[in-house]
C-alpha cells in the first residue's frame, strides 16, 4: 500500500522566530475538497481545518530555530525543518511530496518536489494549514512577551507596523539578524 505524505513550510519570509514545517499523511476518510493552500483561507477557517486534519491524518511538525536560520540560511533551515517533520512521522511514507522546488536530504526516502504543491496536492495543503496554525499560535504567544511589535497581527512579517515598532523598540532576540532590513539596523 502506498503511503503518501505532503510537506510544506511556513515563516520563510518572516523577520522573526523559527521556520516551521509539517508533514501529513491523510486518512482515506478525509474530505479533500476542504483542503486548500493555507494562504487562501481565513484565520478562523485554518484553525478549524487544522483540528479536522489532525483528527484525520498522521502528522508531525518540525522547526528550525532563529540561530539555525542565521547559521545555515533560511533555505537550508526550511529544508531542515521539513526533514525533522518527515522523520517524526509515526509511519514511514513510501512517497513524500514537498511544496516548492527544493528537497531536504534524507536517505532512504522517496522525495518529490512540486511547485505550487500547496494549491494542487491535498496532503501538501493540509501540511501548509497545520504548519501555519502552529507557527501563528507560537508567534502570537511571543507577541505577549514582546509587546508593541503587533506580532499577533503581522506574525513577524515586514509590515509597516512591524518595521515602525523595530525602529521605536529595537531588535529582539527573536529577530533574524541576517535578514534585511534587520541587518541594516544593528
Amino acid at each position: 500500500m502506498k503511503i503518501i505524505a505532503g510537506v510544506d513550510e511556513v515563516g520563510r519570509g518572516s523577520l522573526i522566530g523559527p521556520v516551521y514545517a509539517a508533514a501529513v499523511i491523510l486518512k482515506k476518510s478525509i474530505n479533500k475538497k476542504l483542503l486548500k493552500d493555507s494562504k487562501k483561507l481565513t484565520k478562523n477557517k485554518r484553525e478549524i481545518l487544522s483540528q479536522y486534519i489532525k483528527k484525520n491524518s498522521t502528522w508531525a511538525i518540525g522547526k528550525a530555530s532563529v540561530k539555525e536560520i542565521e547559521k545555515i540560511n533560511i533555505l537550508y533551515a526550511s529544508l531542515l525543518a521539513m526533514k525533522r517533520a518527515i522523520k517524526k512521522l509515526k509511519k514511514k511514507p513510501t512517497l513524500v511530496l514537498i511544496d516548492g522546488n527544493n528537497l531536504p536530504e534524507i536517505k532512504n526516502y522517496n522525495l518529490q518536489s512540486i511547485i505550487k504543491g500547496d494549491e494542487k496536492i491535498p496532503s501538501i495543503s493540509a501540511a501548509s494549514i497545520i504548519a501555519k496554525v502552529t507557527r501563528d499560535k507560537m508567534i502570537t504567544k511571543l507577541g505577549r512577551k514582546y509587546k508593541g511589535y503587533f506580532w499577533d497581527q503581522n506574525y513577524g512579517y515586514g509590515t509597516k507596523q512591524h518595521l515602525k515598532a523595530i525602529k521605536k523598540l529595537g531588535i529582539t532576540t527573536q529577530h533574524r539578524k541576517t535578514f534585511s532590513p534587520i541587518n541594516k539596523l544593528r
